[in-house]
């Protein structure tokens, strides 16, 4: 990955493993790949949206990022410190810099703590703030989200699911952090309160110079979204590019078939969905080869034999890059 230095986050060779445990002495026979060897950078002020369908691995990435989860291997170097090798000191510090909005804006808010408590607590806890001060900072993070202040005292059952989000983002900007790990945060939400959300993201982002780690599945609100993607399958990122060139001209069989399942307004924007076959692989026995190897219309043989690294892609005839960035893909056909 070139000027390493430039990246606020860089993950390397991220791996994560469950181990399957059987037998009265519960003896090891066997893991679950739930990430398996993946890299990737976000520069700092910058969004990377990391996509795929549910159980690719997405979820367990970010958890795994901020330690919820212990990594199996690799290394997740944050403004030049290694996240998975911290002592406890060191870990608390950088989880102050590091902040979540999950995907479930009601299971992720306790129910018997008020909105004030809520955001509050991170502030009593890392930064000691209390009084009157605690209760004016928290006011002003619930108007920086477009909640009112008045609502410090109200529980979560008192609001809809959109608000609740907002009181998630608020928790999530309370320590004001460098970088924002969004899990799904609004595939939750009927479709116009996921606008506002977003919006509300982007406007954060300009204001507080914050930079995304952005996981959906909703291919369309990525490509609204984020700067850089990458495509997970099986726990591996098969590719990786700007924005603007994956969504103008994706590579990967596994890409083109997400892109050809967004819904499209105008008639002659549709093109022909792509349908794969077969089911996903098990991750308890994964394929030799290519993971989508089994699915993909173009496998031939040797694509079953041997996995694919991310190499860099073929560019679009008559087209010219974002920037000059790099476009890589994990496919012996492209």
């Amino acid at each position: 990955m070139a000027n390493i230095d430039n990246y606020l986050l860089r993950v390397e060779n991220l791996k994560t493993y469950f181990p399957i445990k059987k037998g009265l002495l519960r003896r090891t026979v066997g893991y679950v790949k739930a990430v398996d060897g993946i890299s990737f950078g976000i520069k700092k002020g910058q969004t990377l949206g990391l996509v795929g369908e549910s159980g690719c691995g997405k979820t367990t990435v970010a958890r795994s990022i901020v330690r919820l989860v212990p990594a199996t291997e690799g290394s997740v170097i944050f403004d030049r410190m290694d996240i998975l090798s911290a002592d406890k000191v060191k870990l608390r510090q950088l989880r102050r810099q590091i902040s979540l909005i999950f995907q479930d804006p009601f299971g992720s808010l306790n129910p018997r703590m008020t909105v004030g408590n809520t955001i509050g607590d991170p502030l009593k806890v890392q930064r000691g703030v209390s009084g009157s001060e605690l209760i004016e900072r928290v006011g002003t993070l619930l108007a920086k989200v477009g909640s009112s202040p008045d609502h410090i005292n109200r529980y979560p059952h008192e609001f809809s699911g959109g608000q609740r989000q907002r009181i998630g983002v608020a928790r999530a900007l309370a320590l004001e952090p460098k970088l924002v790990i969004c899990d799904e945060p609004v595939s939750a939400l009927d479709v116009s309160i996921q606008s506002q959300i977003l919006n509300l993201l982007k406007d954060l982002q300009e204001e507080f110079e914050l930079t995304y780690l952005f996981i959906a599945h909703d291919l369309a609100v990525v490509e609204f979204f984020a700067d850089f993607v990458a495509v997970m399958y099986m726990g591996k990122i098969v590719e990786r590019a700007a924005s603007q060139d994956l969504y103008q001209n994706p590579l990967h069989p596994y890409t083109r078939a997400l892109m050809s399942a967004i819904p499209q307004v105008e008639p002659s924007l549709r093109g022909r969905r792509t349908i794969l076959g077969g089911e996903v692989p098990s991750a308890l026995n994964p394929p030799a080869g290519c993971a989508f190897g089994p699915r993909c219309p173009l496998a031939e043989d040797d694509c079953l034999k041997q996995m694919p690294a991310l190499k860099e892609g073929p560019r679009l005839a008559g087209t010219q890059r974002s920037d000059n960035k790099e476009h890589f893909v994990a496919c012996w056909k492209c």
